[in-house]
């Protein structure tokens, strides 16, 4: 086992909220070291996002700390334009994270006062050994593609792959492909797939709410001025006028309001960038209700016993995250889902040195905020 030359703060997870703390730090002159176990930085941004994406927030709110999005870039900023500003931030901190470590074990040492983190190297196969005085967890809330076990999902024969997989509906064209899962993702595939001339249908098992960027824009302004309640009531009043009622396309509102349910439970608005209008006006894009088994080849039964066939299954069913697998010890913090335990705004610092930046559900803004007081907090303590 190799032993690695100290850093005050070691950060697992190279992805905007890793890199947002790295540079925080880097401005208080507090040695780190970054482990990622991908081979490039933001791994889910480069490799793992279909083309078409944009952010949904204007710029000013996914913008890391010190350094703002140039005045030159859209308001909405596109896949490569996000890419791009992340690979301007990692060069203006000399942000050099230590690619391909998966770490498998991280534990505070009471004798030491130091946390021991072992983490493969995924190049030599070698395992590693630090010995940081703080552990910041900023592995993201998108850690690992999540596909539910589905009864006979092993007998389907035609292609099964996670939105992860998915890059554009050029080679789906003529083809039925059904998207299992109806947030932001599982709605931009299905609509990329109707624009590809793929005869595409959507699963919507869950109550969702449907709005636009500016309906939620208008929101994020009115939160500040007003109460929470009052505002996912207007959201939900102007989406309604917008949207109209939406049942008898088979989608149902949720009795929570947007913006309780994502604080309470990380479930987004879903921002129509077009789907909804080609599932109401076109037929492109069919709703379906939860898959009830794959009865085999290519057959799938629904509940209501509605059976379709299908050439593609794309599964935009979201994350899990691993950090209970290699966190060892910490009972206060994380929860099993590798979510904070402590409730906002108390949610990024845990014990023993130990911080979250970038699970409390709130985007690149909350992101950016627990980076900048982590650094702070540490500093405080050095």
């Amino acid at each position: 086992m190799a032993d690695q030359t100290e850093a005050a703060v070691i950060i697992v997870g190279g992805g905007p909220s890793g890199l947002a703390t790295a540079a925080c730090l880097q401005e208080l002159s507090i040695p780190y070291t970054l482990l990622e176990r991908q081979d490039c930085f933001a791994p889910l941004w480069q490799k793992y996002c279909y083309d078409r994406v944009h952010l949904h927030l204007p710029k000013h709110l996914c913008q890391l700390p010190l350094m703002p999005i140039p005045p030159s870039y859209p308001k909405y900023l596109s896949r490569n334009e996000f890419v791009q500003y992340l690979n301007d931030y990692v060069l203006r901190f000399s942000i050099s994270p230590r690619y391909r470590r998966l770490v498998e074990a991280a534990a505070y040492d009471d004798v030491a006062g130091k946390w021991k983190i072992i983490a493969r190297n995924l190049g030599s196969g070698e395992a590693e050994e630090y010995t940081p005085r703080f552990l910041v967890v900023a592995t993201g809330e998108t850690c690992d593609p999540k596909i539910p076990q589905v009864e006979g999902l092993h007998s389907f024969t035609g292609e099964v792959l996670h939105s992860t997989e998915y890059r554009n509906g050029e080679k789906f064209a003529g083809q039925k492909v059904l998207v299992v899962g109806s947030g932001n993702s599982g709605m931009e595939i299905a609509l990329d797939l109707a624009n590809s001339g793929a005869k595409t249908s959507i699963v919507v098992r869950s109550p969702m709410h449907i709005t636009s960027r500016r309906i939620v824009e208008a929101g994020l302004i009115m939160l500040k001025y007003l109460p929470l309640k009052w505002v996912d009531w207007m959201v939900v009043m102007l989406s309604k006028c917008v949207y109209g009622d939406l049942s008898k396309y088979g989608i149902q509102r949720p009795k929570e309001g947007p913006f309780a349910l994502k604080i309470n439970h990380g479930k987004y608005p879903v921002i129509d960038v077009g789907a909804l209008h080609m599932l109401k006006n076109s037929s492109q894009i069919q709703v379906l209700p939860g898959i009830r088994s794959i009865k085999g080849n290519r057959s799938v039964l629904f509940e209501k016993e509605k059976e379709y066939m299908f050439d593609v299954i794309v599964f935009a069913t979201g994350f899990k995250r691993s950090t209970k697998h290699w966190l060892k010890g910490d009972d206060y913090l994380l929860s099993d889902d590798g979510l904070p335990n402590p409730n906002f705004p108390n949610h990024w610092k845990g014990k023993n040195g130990l911080y979250c930046a970038g699970l409390a559900r709130r985007g690149f803004y909350g992101a950016a905020s627990d980076a900048q007081k982590i650094a702070h907090d540490i500093k405080a303590q050095l």
